[in-house]
């Protein structure tokens, strides 16, 4: 397999990716906050929570539609680009997204239409029972997802059979230890992405004194909604960064350019290193701190790339184990950073809310918000850059290389053919999703009378 065919594949697969991702984190946290308004609304009475349920419904059904499309294609390029890698863990992986498909998706789909269509055909408990479905089926859906991409970050269940890995223990990829940490993490970011994308939208509708009632409502329960999840968020990441230690600890070398094993070892405040030399241009350290994150006290050794590469050659052969120091580094601190950030926020938006003065003129920060719906982009985004350029050049790691996993019979011009085609059209269909969303949103809720249905007027009349 020539270099270029190699780099193009990776690349469309990258970008199939974060197109993807762009959409799947809002899913899985605004499916919950709907489906909380919705109660809400079953459990008072109040027509203002069904009017926020169709609107941020309405919001969610247009996110949740683009995302159906470019998540079907990722399944398809692991036969077309990556032959070799369906080939070699097929049996093992396939397993959690099949069950992803047959069961997660289809409740959330059919529940989804069920929730949709049927406004005039359920009583208000059974429809806000769908959308609960929904919202357990979609952060079902992600937990196999991360079952499979768990199995390629920590092997574990198989057996070598020949030149492949076969099912050995299906136990072992669910009791993973490092999907428990994966998947909490990946499903509070996504509750994240919804808090701030509620907390965006809410703040544009209040600084113009738009449905008030409507926003300021959905502006409190995105506050804590928000405030709790960044928080685990953190907290889960903390273990993560830990875990990666013991799982792969290439990865956090290079997420913190040490170069050497230290013991204790230093956290980079900012580090540019030469990775064709390895040598370092500008380090900034501070003494003891990477142990006290990796192992929760002052000292501990942490080991370094340079170190790691000659360890690894001499178990796995020739050759270069090292990602790309760089990406690995930035995307680590702009993940960390944006959530820092959103922590800092959204405890400040608490903080007014308790005081009662979100529309008060002292709560001069409201402005703020709407830019912020891009911190949990920020973050979902540079932290799948880490987790799977910090894993190279392992697609399966110890197990098989990237270079290795690619379709014998693919050639540069195929690749590239379809990487701009796929860019193109998954460009096309986020700005369309981004076009859809601000419409809608601007918009606002809908009228009182558009929101009842004929059931409804009936009960309320």
């Amino acid at each position: 397999m020539d270099a270029q065919t190699l780099l193009l594949s990776q690349w469309q697969f990258a970008i199939t990716s974060v197109y993807h991702f762009f959409f799947v984190p809002l899913t899985l946290g605004l499916s919950v906050l709907v489906a909380i308004m919705e109660t809400f609304y079953v459990r008072t009475g109040n027509e203002l929570y069904l009017r926020m349920t169709k609107f941020w419904g309405k919001l969610f059904v247009i996110n949740f539609a683009m995302g159906v499309v470019t998540g079907i294609v990722q399944e398809f390029q692991f036969g077309m680009n990556w032959s070799e890698y369906a080939r070699y863990v097929g049996d093992v992986f396939g397993a959690p997204l099949a069950i992803e498909a047959l069961l997660a998706f289809f409740v959330e789909s059919t529940f989804l239409g069920v929730w949709i269509f049927g406004w005039d055909r359920l009583s208000k408990g059974m429809h806000a029972l769908a959308m609960w479905l929904v919202a357990i089926a979609s952060n079902l859906s992600a937990f196999w997802i991360l079952v499979a991409n768990s199995f390629m970050q920590a092997p574990v269940g198989y057996a070598e059979q020949g030149s492949r890995l076969v099912m050995q223990d299906f136990g072992a990829l669910l009791t993973n230890r490092y999907v428990w940490g994966q998947f909490p993490h990946t499903v509070f970011s996504g509750f994240t992405t919804a808090a701030f994308f509620v907390l965006g939208i809410s703040a544009y509708h209040l600084l113009r004194r738009r449905h008030e009632e409507i926003f300021r409502r959905s502006f409190q329960i995105a506050t804590v909604f928000g405030a709790l999840s960044i928080f685990m968020v953190i907290l889960i990441g903390h273990t993560q960064a830990q875990r990666m230690v013991e799982f792969q600890p290439m990865k956090i070398a290079s997420a913190e350019a040490l170069l050497y094993s230290e013991n204790p070892a230093s956290f980079s405040l900012l580090s540019i290193v030469d990775q064709a030399t390895m040598r370092e241009i500008v380090s900034i350290r501070i003494p003891r701190v990477l142990s006290l994150l990796a192992y929760n006290r002052l000292e501990g050794e942490v080991k370094g790339v340079i170190d790691l590469q000659n360890e690894y050659q001499a178990r796995f052969g020739p050759g270069n184990y090292v990602p790309n120091i760089t990406v690995t580094y930035w995307s680590f601190r702009l993940m960390v950073g944006s959530g820092f950030l959103m922590f800092f926020l959204a405890a400040y938006a608490l903080f007014r809310v308790m005081r009662r003065e979100i529309t008060q003129p002292i709560f001069r920060f409201l402005n703020v918000y709407p830019l912020a719906m891009a911190l949990p982009y920020l973050a979902n985004i540079s932290g799948w850059l880490l987790t799977e350029m910090g894993r190279q050049p392992w697609v399966v790691y110890g197990k098989l290389r990237t270079a290795d996993a690619v379709s014998p019979n693919l050639t540069g011009e195929m690749v590239l053919v379809t990487l701009i085609g796929f860019t193109l059209v998954y460009g096309i269909l986020m700005l369309a999703d981004i076009y859809l969303l601000a419409k809608y949103a601007k918009v606002g809720p809908e009228p009182v009378q558009a929101t009842r249905s004929l059931e409804e007027q009936a009960y309320w009349e």
